[in-house]
């Protein structure tokens, strides 16, 4: 009787063992603008984030644990993001954050996450510079501007033809900051002569003056790096002007909010983009299908930040199922052509993401793919 017991005993105890460890949690924090000037993006990665570690915990993808999706608000403020990072830290004891929304943040709260040992993964911060410069705990899924510029600009000259440019930008912004260089050095690597550059700041509406002043010089191609908001003021206004020069956009225009907002002035517009959504690739259209039975037509931003939790999963995965800071830090080297919506993903040695690119063009009220 007391051997009887005494297996019972065991037994109870290896079934509390494995329920202990079927039960253990990894944290990931998201740290989106859902206020703020890039809430048009927030709400996107927000979607994504939430799909991703859903499935991932209903595939059994990684035994034993459990992820669970910690998601606060940055509030497009430098201030705020890095609050939610000291919470995520110290407070929540997350293993790997996500985010923030805007370069700007990032530059502010990244440090934070670098001086604690917490990895971070980037899922929209493009500014060609200063992100994962960081360090070592920061990694960057999104293509930079510098990634994406390039080749789109080449494919627009290619079906346009067009002789000279000018450039319209947001100066008061990292990332509108970092998409200007990238368009200057762009335009000039493909002689490409500019006639005129403008600025504006991030609460500006009205772009009257600088776009008059570069209608003036008569561009046949104007490219801007701006946010969303923004943007289809832009667009909206040069239109009103009777301007029709063929814009193209940086990543800020890549939101169905900007072709919402701009309505019949977005058509014909241009934009580099770092997901095609048009593409056949089955994780690509099983990922949309997921996010449309929810009620939500994606675009980049949630195509990133579901990307970002598969990184993440994959990462502890090659990790040996570990779900510590350092195991995901250590896991996301190994991670090589991991299947996404984005396409087969790895990382360069820079920590910067490394998968192909395409040009979009807003045609009957949505992004399509630039044949």
């Amino acid at each position: 009787m007391r051997f009887s017991l005494r297996c019972l005993a065991s037994a109870v105890a290896a079934a509390l063992a494995v329920t202990a460890a079927a039960a253990e949690t990894v944290k990931i924090g998201a740290a989106f603008s859902l206020t703020g000037n890039a809430a048009v993006y927030g709400g996107q990665q927000k979607a994504g984030v939430q799909l991703a570690v859903d499935e991932i915990n209903k595939s059994g993808k990684l035994p034993g644990l459990t992820l669970e999706a910690v998601i606060e608000d940055d509030a497009t403020s430098k201030e705020q993001g890095i609050a939610v990072f000291q919470r995520f830290i110290n407070r929540d004891k997350v293993s790997a954050i996500i985010g923030p929304t805007l370069s700007t943040t990032a530059t502010a709260a990244d440090p934070v996450a670098q001086a604690a040992k917490t990895p971070v993964v980037a899922v929209s911060n493009t500014a060609p510079k200063g992100i994962t410069d960081i360090g070592d705990y920061i990694w960057r899924v999104s293509l930079t501007e510098a990634q994406v510029v390039p080749s789109a600009l080449k494919a627009a000259r290619a079906k346009l033809g067009f002789k000279n440019a000018a450039i319209l930008y947001g100066n008061d912004d990292v990332f509108t900051k970092g998409g200007f260089d990238v368009m200057k050095s762009s335009l000039e690597q493909a002689g490409v002569p500019i006639l005129e550059i403008q600025t504006f700041a991030t609460k500006d509406r009205d772009f009257n003056a600088q776009l008059t002043s570069l209608k003036a010089k008569n561009p046949d191609f104007l490219m801007v790096s701006a946010l969303a908001e923004q943007a289809a003021g832009i667009v909206t206004q040069a239109r009103q002007l009777g301007w029709n020069v063929p814009i193209m956009g940086g990543n800020g225009f890549n939101s169905p909010a900007f072709i919402k907002n701009a309505g019949p002035a977005a058509e014909g517009v241009l934009v580099g983009t770092a997901w095609n959504k048009a593409s056949s690739d089955p994780v690509n259209q099983a990922f949309i299908a997921a996010m449309k039975a929810r009620g939500n037509d994606p675009d980049q931003f949630a195509a990133q930040a579901y990307t970002g939790v598969l990184v993440i999963a994959d990462a502890i995965k090659q990790s040996g199922g570990k779900g510590s800071r350092d195991d995901v830090k250590n896991g996301f080297s190994k991670v090589k052509d991991l299947p996404t919506p984005l396409g087969k993903f790895s990382f360069l040695p820079s920590r910067d993401g490394d998968h192909s690119a395409a040009v979009q063009v807003v045609k009957g009220g949505k992004f399509e793919i630039l044949q």
